[in-house]
């Protein structure tokens, strides 16, 4: 195995296991008594710059625009990373949220937040290496592995800001 990718696995597996942990453990208030009732839509709003800077880079990308594409994806993978951040702060703080929503909502929720989940496990390592492999070069292996972490990543940064929108209503204010 290259040496890159072992620390993709190992980052991707602290990433997941963070966000993991963040389920169970007890809370923790933010030193200096920060306030984090504002995370949730800080989060959406992140996920949403990443889902549009994935649709430009897509389409620079199409149009033959490897320098645009590049600048693109910099910023997607930079608004996840800061969502990562900004996650991991609300749900080490602040205790789980229940949808309130009923009948067939209910139902669209619980799948669209199932779907969300699983693949945002998957693609923590894949964006990681999607990215390593245009970094090193090896446009034919990352064109073929971005075939799938195109579509994923899209999916996972909508469903973010579509999961928000839906739990908003039942956020403390």
């Amino acid at each position: 195995m290259k040496h890159y990718q072992r620390w993709i696995w190992a980052l991707a597996l602290a990433i997941n296991g963070l966000i993991t942990l963040s389920a169970f453990l007890p809370k923790a208030a933010l030193p200096g008594g920060i306030k984090v009732m504002l995370l949730p839509q800080v989060n959406a709003i992140l996920n949403g710059l990443t889902f549009v800077a994935l649709l430009a880079a897509l389409i620079a990308i199409r149009s033959k625009r490897r320098d645009w594409h590049r600048r693109f994806i910099g910023i997607a993978f930079a608004a996840t990373s800061l969502f990562l951040i900004s996650y991991l702060a609300y749900h080490f703080t602040t205790p789980s949220t229940k949808y309130g929503g009923k009948g067939p909502l209910l139902y669209v929720y619980y799948f669209i937040l199932t779907t969300h989940i699983l693949l945002a496990i998957i693609i923590v390592p894949l964006a990681m290496y999607t990215i390593a492999l245009a970094l090193k070069d090896e446009i034919n292996r990352h064109h073929k592995v971005a075939s799938w972490t195109m579509p994923i990543w899209l999916y996972v940064s909508l469903t973010g800001v579509i999961v928000y929108l839906m739990m908003s209503p039942y956020y403390a204010h």
